[in-house]
């Protein structure tokens, strides 16, 4: 079975639409959804109702989180408290609900899914260096543990040092971000994994980023948080 996953899509219509028109061309059976479908873009309510006509596999972020409920952003930096309690004033009270009930990490066909780290998922802990990894190995028990957060795509073995996946050996595998990205690099990013090829890839594209930047703009958002999606930062 061919999957995708996506994740950090922070209201980020025009990458997530490209990402699944990409998606839909490479023959992916099901998706997976790490959380962060809101916060910073210009559009939470859209960018919803397409992930959820898309999958029914979708994890909880942290921006989600903050959205509907503002007293889980206190240590957000000023432009995401921002967009945090504009995207609270957008979202229609079904899509709170629905947010609501998620969770922030789930197991799924024997491997793990989380949207910062496996270790205490619902502290929102980073996963950034290779030994933020090494801690993280013990806390999840299937070979590899997809998760997002960070923005940054990366592949993380528990012997420290393979980048190629391969069976018999654990591993963390971040796939980037579909609306942010913070590698310095602003395509999309997202990643597919074959469960029986066992073959994992990392998906970069261009997508109309000067249309979402300008959208984040008219909606009165910070002008940082639009002008980072054209840098990847």
């Amino acid at each position: 079975m061919r999957i995708a996953i996506i994740s950090d899509i922070h209201s980020n219509l025009e990458a997530l639409e490209k990402s699944l028109e990409l998606i839909k061309g490479l023959g992916i059976e099901e998706i997976v959804c790490l959380g962060d479908i809101v916060g910073y873009g210009a559009n939470p309510n859209e960018c919803l109702d397409l992930v959820r006509q898309t999958t029914s596999h979708i994890l909880l972020g942290n921006h989600d989180e903050a959205a509907v409920d503002l007293d889980k952003m206190a240590y957000f930096n000023p432009y995401a408290r921002i967009a945090a309690e504009w995207t609270n004033q957008q979202l229609k009270d079904e899509k709170k609900v629905f947010i609501q009930g998620l969770t922030p990490s789930k197991q799924i066909w024997g491997l793990d899914f989380a949207h910062s780290s496996p270790f205490e998922p619902e502290e929102w802990h980073y996963i950034i260096t290779a030994e933020d990894a090494q801690q993280n190995i013990p806390a999840f028990s299937a070979p590899i543990c997809f998760f997002g957060h960070s923005h940054i795509p990366g592949i993380f073995c528990e012997d420290s040092t393979s980048r190629e996946v391969t069976r018999g050996k654990k591993y963390l595998i971040n796939v980037g971000s579909i609306g942010q990205p913070r590698d310095g690099d602003w395509r999309l990013s997202f990643g597919t994994f074959d469960t029986d090829s066992w073959r994992y890839e990392n998906v970069r594209s261009e997508y109309d980023v000067k249309k979402a930047s300008s959208k984040i703009r008219k909606a009165g958002l910070p002008k940082m948080l639009a002008d980072r999606i054209l840098l990847g930062r």
